[in-house]
C-alpha cells in the first residue's frame, strides 16, 4: 500500500500512491550523504546519561529529558542501529521511436548512432535502451538473525536489494515474503553480524495527541529523525480493504517508506507508508499490530492466509440508520451476501448490522474486515447482529479468502429519464443485468451527493426487488422524499439513501 514522488532535477522516476495517499519509496540518482558514526550503546542498555524512556503519552515536560539532550535525542540514538536504509535497483527497457521508412533509406547513416541495421529491429532501427533505475526506502530490524520489515512497494519487482546500516556497512538482502494488501514486506540480510532488533509496541493503545518519532531515509538523507504527534487513528485512505492507518504530523517524505514510527518508549507502533501529496504535515503509517498478525506467515515464505465470511459491508451513515430504524451508527452494515458462503450458511442477510465478531465489538465498519482476516480458516465464531430492531446471535465458520474475481463488464446503453422518478433523484437509468443500470448522474444533484456512479445497477428500491428500468421508475415515482436503494457495483453491493430533489 504505495509509490513515490521525486526531485525534478535529479530523479529518474516517480511512483504514485492510490486515492488520498502517496507512497514514500524514493527513486532517484542522488547519493546518500556520509553515514552517521557508529553508535556504541546497545538498544536495551541505556547509559547513565539516558534516563529510562516513559510511555508514548508523555507531556511536554517529559519530552525535554535531562541535561542538554531531549528525550527525542536519547530515543533517536538508541534506535539508530536498528533502522536501515533499503537501496534497490531494477533494469528498465526503453524502446526508442521507430524510424519508419527512413530506417531503410538512412540505415547506414544511423548505424553508428542508433544500432546495427541488421538487427531484428529492422535496418537502421534503434536498439532498445537499457538502464538501471535505483530507488531508496527504509526499514527496521526485528530479529537478531537479520529479518527486516519494510514496505512491499519498496521491494516489489526489484532485481537487487542492498541494506545500509547506520555505521555505513552494507549487506545484500533477499525478499522472504510480501503482502501487497497491507503493503508489508519482510527481507533477510545475507551478512552475519550483530543485529539490533527494535521492540514492537501496541498500536491499538495509541491515542490522538500521543508523541511519536519517525526515522528513515527521506530523499537519501539517511537516518533523518522527525517528531510529531498521532493526529488520528483508523484512517481509510483508499489504499485497500484493510486500511486502518495511523495519521501523524511527524514529517515523512519519499524515502521514508518502510521506516519505523516509534512511541516514546522506543517501541515501533507503525510502518511509515504514505503521505498526502497536497500537505506536508499529513503522513500515514500501517499499525504495527496489523503487521504482527501476518509476519509469522511472511517469515515462513508463505502467502498470507486470511479469513473470509462472504459478506460485503459498508458504514452505517445517519441516513441509513434512520432508514433501517437503527438506534446507533455503530457496526458494519451487510450490503451483500455471497451465495453458498459461510455467511449465507449461517443465515446472515442483507441489511443486517454486525455489532460483534467473537469477543471483538465492531464499532466502525473497517474493524470487521480486519478481525475476519486475522481469524484462521475453520474457526467457529459467534456473531451478534441487528435485524429489524432485534438482536440475534449467529454462529459462523470462517473460510479461507480467495483472490477476487475479474470485474464485471458494464453496459453503456442509455434510456429516457422520468421527471418524477429517477430524474427527481438526480440520475438516469436503463435496463441492466439484474436491475436498472444508472447511465448518468447529474453533477451537484442528490444522486451524486449520495455517492451514486455511472454503471451502478439498482437491485432494490425501498427493500423491493427491481426487474428493470420501467419497474424502477414506477417504484421511484411512488417513493417519498428519500429512498433506500440497493446498488450493485463491480463485485459488491451497497445500501444508499438518496433524497428527492425539491
Amino acid at each position: 500500500m504505495d509509490r513515490s514522488r521525486t526531485w525534478a532535477a535529479t530523479l529518474a522516476g516517480i511512483a504514485v500512491g492510490c486515492a488520498a495517499g502517496l507512497a514514500l519509496a524514493f527513486t532517484g540518482t542522488v547519493r546518500a550523504p556520509a553515514a552517521l558514526a557508529q553508535l556504541s550503546e546497545p538498544r536495551h542498555a541505556a547509559s547513565s546519561e539516558a534516563p529510562p524512556l516513559g510511555a508514548g503519552t508523555a507531556p511536554d515536560a517529559d519530552v525535554r529529558g535531562e541535561g542538554t539532550h531531549s528525550r527525542f535525542a536519547i530515543l533517536a540514538k538508541e534506535v539508530a542501529p536498528g533502522v536501515v536504509n533499503v537501496h534497490t535497483s531494477k533494469t528498465v527497457v526503453q524502446q526508442l521511436p521507430d524510424l519508419g521508412p527512413f530506417g531503410d533509406l538512412f540505415g547506414g547513416l544511423f548505424q553508428r548512432r542508433f544500432g546495427d541495421p541488421r538487427s531484428p529491429h529492422g535496418p537502421g532501427q534503434p536498439e532498445p535502451r537499457r538502464f538501471t533505475v535505483p530507488s531508496l526506502g527504509s526499514g527496521f530490524v526485528i530479529s537478531e538473525d537479520g529479518l527486516i520489515v519494510t514496505n512491499n512497494h519498496v521491494v516489489e519487482d526489484v532485481e537487487k536489494i542492498e541494506i545500509v546500516f547506520v555505521d555505513g556497512t552494507h549487506s545484500d538482502a533477499e525478499v522472504v515474503g510480501t503482502d501487497p494488501k497491507t503493503d508489508i514486506a519482510l527481507v533477510r540480510t545475507k551478512e552475519k553480524r550483530n543485529y539490533t532488533a527494535l521492540r514492537l509496541g501496541d498500536s491499538d493503545a495509541l491515542l490522538p495527541g500521543d508523541w511519536v518519532i519517525a526515522v528513515g531515509n527521506p530523499f537519501g538523507l539517511d537516518h533523518t529523525v522527525t517528531a510529531g504527534i498521532v493526529s488520528a487513528t483508523g484512517r481509510d485512505i483508499g489504499q485497500g480493504p484493510y486500511d486502518d492507518f495511523i495519521q501523524t504530523d511527524a514529517a515523512i517524505n519519499p524515502g521514508n517508506s518502510g521506516g519505523p514510527l516509534l512511541d516514546l518508549a522506543g517501541e515501533v507502533v507503525g510502518i511509515n507508508t504514505a503521505i498526502n501529496p497536497q500537505a506536508n504535515t499529513i503522513g500515514f503509517a500501517v499499525p504495527i499490530n496489523m503487521a504482527k498478525e501476518i509476519l509469522p506467515q511472511l517469515e515462513k515464505g508463505k502467502q498470507v492466509v486470511r479469513g473470509w465470511l462472504g459478506v460485503g459491508v459498508q458504514p452505517v451513515t445517519a441516513e441509513l440508520a434512520d432508514a433501517l430504524h437503527l438506534e446507533t451508527q455503530e457496526g458494519a452494515l451487510v450490503s451483500s451476501v455471497t451465495p453458498k458462503s459461510p455467511a449465507s450458511k449461517a443465515g446472515i442477510e442483507r441489511g443486517d448490522v454486525i455489532l460483534r465478531f467473537g469477543d471483538k465489538k465492531i464499532q466502525r465498519m473497517r474493524e470487521l474486515p480486519r478481525a475476519v482476516a486475522a481469524t484462521p480458516p475453520g474457526t467457529k465464531v459467534e456473531l451478534e447482529v441487528v435485524r429489524d430492531g432485534k438482536h440475534l446471535k449467529k454462529t459462523i465458520e470462517v473460510a479461507k479468502l480467495e483472490e477476487a474475481k475479474a470485474k464485471a463488464e458494464r453496459s453503456e446503453k442509455g434510456a429516457p429519464s422520468d421527471d418524477q422518478g429517477s430524474t427527481a433523484f438526480g440520475f438516469d437509468i436503463t435496463d441492466g443485468e439484474g436491475g436498472a443500470e444508472i447511465t448518468n448522474v447529474y453533477p451537484g444533484g442528490p444522486g451524486e451527493s449520495a455517492g451514486l456512479e455511472v454503471a451502478d445497477v439498482i437491485e432494490e428500491v425501498d427493500r423491493k426487488p427491481v426487474e428493470g428500468a420501467l419497474d424502477a421508475e414506477n417504484k421511484l415515482r411512488a417513493a417519498g422524499d428519500k429512498v433506500l436503494l440497493v446498488i450493485k457495483r463491480e463485485e459488491g453491493t451497497l445500501l444508499v439513501v438518496v433524497k428527492r430533489e425539491k
